[in-house]
């Protein structure tokens, strides 16, 4: 889904995890922080989420 090797994710939840934002062992990912995790991410997560919003607030 998000087109990385897996080593790449690897580094990434390492360094998330360093910083103690997640926690993360075999497939499982636990947020600690989401307002630290919502500021590691990159601008386009606001964005994302101020566009998914409408589409999820409907009824379906």
């Amino acid at each position: 889904m998000l087109s990385i090797r897996r080593s790449g994710v690897t580094v990434v939840a390492g360094t998330l995890r360093d910083m103690n934002i997640i926690e993360y062992r075999r497939g499982y990912i636990t947020i600690l922080d989401q307002q630290k995790l919502e500021d590691a991410a990159c601008e386009c997560y606001a964005e994302i989420t101020r566009r998914s919003k409408p589409l999820l607030a409907k009824d379906v």
